[in-house]
């Protein structure tokens, strides 16, 4: 399955991994989690458990005002949902190009007064 793969720290690059759920969670090194932030028929498949492990914070989920709304922990990638499908699907071309560019800059958090301050990193 063709996936845009992120890695905390890293600019997102397109990989074929294996779509089964085993080889879905040796992605993102545990139990799989799958949200929906866009409007695409796009899944975000993160671990699970990604806050809760510790795993470095990767990329932050804005609202439509740019409001972070949550924050990715940990390697995760993005895949095909169709609506009409129960099952994930290779990412089409359009959307990986949309949200390679989307994601492109590693993102750096900062907990300040307790907010959380996000800055994107240089390569």
């Amino acid at each position: 399955m063709t996936v845009l793969l992120i890695e905390p720290g890293m600019a997102p690059r397109k990989a074929e991994i294996d779509g089964s759920l085993k080889g879905m969670q040796q992605v993102v090194g545990g139990y799989i989690q799958a949200i929906f932030p866009f409007d695409d028929p796009v899944a975000l498949i993160c671990n699970e458990e990604g806050k809760l492990l510790g795993l470095p914070l990767n990329r932050a989920l804005r609202d439509e005002e740019g409001n972070i709304y949550d924050i990715v922990a940990g390697t995760f990638f993005l895949c095909g949902a169709p609506p009409d499908s129960e099952t994930f699907t290779s990412l089409e071309e359009v959307y990986l190009e949309k949200y390679n560019k989307r994601l492109q800059r590693p993102e750096a958090f900062l907990s300040l007064s307790g907010k959380i301050i996000c800055f994107p990193m240089d390569d």
